[in-house]
């Protein structure tokens, strides 16, 4: 799930669980159409730097996910998720391996997001992005999900996937604002598909989810002549 960002504040919809088996999935889901790549977000957020997370990273991921979870504590029958279940140090592992986990670190090496994705073919799909609840609000959270996108677009991919909650302003709104639109549930394939029932299957209400898409336009390479 990518959607674990504070309420009053955008990013906290980074913390979006989707989780196929070791992990609760918060859905957040990106629809067709997009043309372009989110929104670079303010300089605000460039006090940190994003790379790509280490394994020895990995142990401490859960730790910040459950801290932005707590934002869901603000919403009564979500509140169960600010002590739910947060994605494994293993989970996080494989989306490291596939150079497809990226932290936001401040200047003094402190860990302040993250962003784990895992590769299906020419599609990216966000596992979980979280930002500490104390940095929330400052487009971390954004320019993590804009890094995100710009690799699978170097990458040759064509679209970023994902599932949420359709109202909770900090999770498909959010991303509806940097450009992704809710894939319809007849226009689902069996991948997403499986994803959302096995959201329902952990206890979510399958009415409050939704899988959304980010096109991504194919990047121009120069060819010699």
């Amino acid at each position: 799930m990518a959607e674990r960002l504070q309420t009053a504040q955008p990013d906290r919809d980074e913390r979006a669980k989707e989780r196929p088996s070791d992990h609760v999935p918060l859905i957040v889901t990106l629809a067709d159409g997009a043309p372009s790549l989110p929104e670079h977000p303010p300089r605000a957020a460039e006090a940190c730097i994003i790379r790509l997370a280490t394994l020895a990273e990995c142990a401490h991921l859960p730790a910040l996910e459950q801290d932005a979870a707590r934002a869901f504590a603000s919403i009564p029958e979500l509140a169960w998720l600010a002590g739910g279940p947060v994605t494994s140090p293993a989970a996080h592992q494989r989306c490291v391996a596939t150079q497809t986990c990226w932290v936001e670190v401040e200047t003094t090496g402190q860990v302040r997001g993250f962003l784990s994705a895992t590769p299906y073919g020419h599609t990216l799909h966000i596992e979980e992005m979280s930002v500490a609840q104390a940095a929330q609000g400052h487009g971390l959270g954004r320019r993590l999900l804009h890094n995100a996108c710009q690799a699978a677009q170097e990458r040759g991919m064509r679209h970023v996937t994902l599932t949420t909650f359709r109202a909770v302003p900090w999770n498909a709104p959010f991303y509806a604002s940097v450009g992704f639109c809710v894939v319809p549930p007849n226009a689902l394939d069996a991948r997403l598909g499986h994803i959302l029932e096995q959201e329902v299957a952990h206890g979510f209400d399958a009415t409050a989810r939704c899988a959304m898409r980010l096109d991504l336009q194919p990047t121009v390479q120069c060819v010699p002549e």
